[in-house]
């Protein structure tokens, strides 16, 4: 077993137990909230629980005129330096730590919380494993950062790996990682990450779980849950970038994805289209209140996929979900808490959990997934929740 020397201090993970003893952890957690209603299967651990975090974001800052970078310690602001983290993809963590020794030899201006100046803020990086392609984003704020292409040169000449460059402008002073304006300096602006046999085109901004492995085992355990003949017709609430729906859109008639954020619905139709899916739209807007237009225009779907933030989904959901007469509902959700809440809102509404099937895809993290397949038991115009 592999121990971290920073691991209290930074509070990113806990490496107290084996690995098996914190599966152990996890399964009675999430037997607590969920054995009562349905059959809970054995959680599916990691085949390997190091070095999976393939988004890696570093804050920079300064301790006695000193540059370091690592994460905040929890409730704080304090910079704790780890130069070689257990659970951060180790190609991540070295251009970081290039990054770093870059920022001092040009003498890069360092951004001061406090006083509210300098210029490099914040470094992201995202290794899509499935593709080899790597991104890196330079949070900087302001537009003018000295040196730049030789900064950017140096950098690639150093990690060859890297395919793309980006320079995001935050100025504000908030707790948001990324601002609202990117500007690509070196290759595309984006990469390529590929998923139970699709691709999808990643952005700085763009939503992706960030345990490869671990995220093909749990899409391909919702897949499995919704046991797809390739007759039906498929709805993605909460969509992003479509992975979900358009992985499992080769084994079902229709999709339809449904998403607020406007830019990730331009990269879910440009996702179907670069796989070549042609049975799949993509519409923005709020879940709840387009299911309910579909329902008034007669559309009706087979199954649901969601996969909502941590705070969970709503009663307004169910209810327009359950005007669209889905025979399977199938959740995933990285909240076992408010995961129970919402089951009870779907049972009342006749929906009822069948099975759930926890995923480690955080592994040293009290963090757990948990993909819930429910079926509609009865169906009355009248039975909405209050």
């Amino acid at each position: 077993m592999k121990t971290c020397p920073v691991s209290k201090a930074c509070g990113g993970c806990n490496q107290d137990k084996n690995y098996e003893a914190t599966l152990d952890d996890k399964q009675k957690i999430v037997e607590k909230h969920l054995s009562e209603m349905c059959k809970v299967e054995r959680i599916l651990g990691a085949q390997d629980p190091y070095y999976y975090r393939n988004k890696v974001h570093a804050a920079f800052g300064k301790i006695n005129s000193k540059v370091v970078c690592g994460t905040y310690a929890p409730g704080s602001h304090k910079i704790i330096e780890n130069s070689e983290c257990l659970i951060e993809n180790r190609l991540a963590s070295a251009i970081i730590l290039t990054i770093k020794k870059l920022a001092v030899s040009f003498k890069t201006p360092i951004f001061d919380e406090r006083k509210g100046d300098g210029i490099l803020r914040r470094v992201l990086v995202r290794v899509g494993e499935g593709t080899g392609e790597v991104m890196v984003v330079i949070v900087v704020a302001q537009v003018d950062f000295p040196g730049k292409k030789a900064f950017v040169k140096e950098l690639i000449s150093r990690h060859k790996e890297i395919t793309t460059v980006v320079f995001n402008l935050n100025n504000k002073r908030d707790s948001m990682i990324l601002g609202l304006k990117s500007i690509s300096a070196y290759g595309k602006g984006y990469i390529i990450e590929r998923i139970c046999g699709k691709s999808f085109k990643l952005s700085p901004e763009s939503f992706c779980q960030i345990n490869h492995a671990q995220t093909e085992v749990l899409y391909g355990k919702a897949v499995e849950f919704a046991s797809l003949s390739g007759n039906e017709r498929i709805l993605d609430a909460y969509c992003g970038i479509g992975t979900i729906g358009l992985i499992a859109s080769d084994k079902a008639k229709s999709l339809v994805g449904i998403e607020l954020n406007g830019k990730a619905v331009v990269d879910a139709t440009s996702n179907a289209k670069y796989n070549g899916v042609g049975n799949a739209s993509f519409r923005k807007g709020d879940a709840s209140e387009l299911m309910l237009a579909a329902s008034l225009k007669g559309e009706r779907f087979d199954v649901v996929f969601l996969d909502p933030p941590r705070a969970g989904t709503t009663p307004e959901f169910v209810n327009a979900c359950k005007s669209v007469a889905p025979e399977k509902i199938v959740y995933i959700s990285c909240s076992v808490e408010t995961l129970a809440r919402d089951l009870n809102l779907f049972k009342k509404a006749g929906f009822m959990p069948q099975v759930a099937q926890p995923v480690d895809m955080f592994p040293w993290t009290e963090h757990v997934e948990t993909v819930v397949l429910l079926s509609q038991l009865r169906q009355r115009p009248d039975d909405y929740i209050e």
